[in-house]
């Protein structure tokens, strides 16, 4: 038997996490507006292996070892708040006609998208102090528990994505043929990522 505490639980709570605004929908989104349906399931998927190296790093003990040296949380919470700072000025500083700063190779979705979400302190968290609260200790979970957790998260997250990708890929069909509007759209990207860069690092 598993060792869920509440399964139905735990899939609205992936749900409602995946749904919070934040660097990953952004990273869909991007990837979608430039590489169309098979950008944005690059990131999907990029996203999915972040997650996955995540909540089974947490099965490891590793979350337990950020909440015990804080200074291991702080120094990857100033990384991922740099790297998406670094995203937001390049395509701030764009010029009309450069190639994209997310470039329109399935490859370069997933990896950027990867490193997102590796580095997002939100996702870290939610593994870290939230995903343990599903786990019942008087049953002793083993690996086929955490394994119905990891597939439950991925079929997740890809579904999300694939509604996600398709919605936006409506609507950048919509604005591709304006480069003034397009244009307008990856400054203000750019300006997100910024402002989730800085939030990151002033979260405490």
């Amino acid at each position: 038997m598993l060792a869920i505490t509440d399964y139905p639980a735990f899939v609205v709570a992936i749900l409602l996490f995946l749904a919070i605004p934040g660097p990953g929908n952004l990273a869909i989104v991007s990837s979608t507006a430039q590489g169309r349906v098979r950008g944005g399931l690059a990131a999907t998927l990029g996203i999915i292996a972040g997650d996955q190296i995540l909540m089974w790093c947490a099965v490891a003990g590793v979350a337990a070892l950020l909440k015990t040296y804080p200074a291991a949380f702080a120094a990857v919470q100033w990384l991922g708040a740099a790297y998406l700072a670094w995203l937001g000025v390049r395509m701030l500083l764009a010029k009309p006609g450069q190639g994209a700063v997310l470039r329109l190779k399935p490859h370069h979705f997933l990896r950027q998208s990867f490193l997102i979400t590796l580095l997002n302190p939100k996702a870290i968290v939610f593994y870290m102090a939230f995903f343990p609260l599903f786990i019942d200790p008087a049953r002793q979970p083993g690996l086929a528990t955490f394994a119905a957790m990891a597939l439950t998260i991925a079929a997740l997250t890809f579904l999300y994505g694939l509604v996600a990708t398709l919605l936006a890929h409506r609507l950048a069909e919509r604005v591709r043929g304006s480069a003034r509007l397009s244009g307008a759209i990856n400054k203000l990207a750019g300006v997100f990522l910024i402002g989730f860069g800085v939030r990151l690092a002033l979260s405490r």
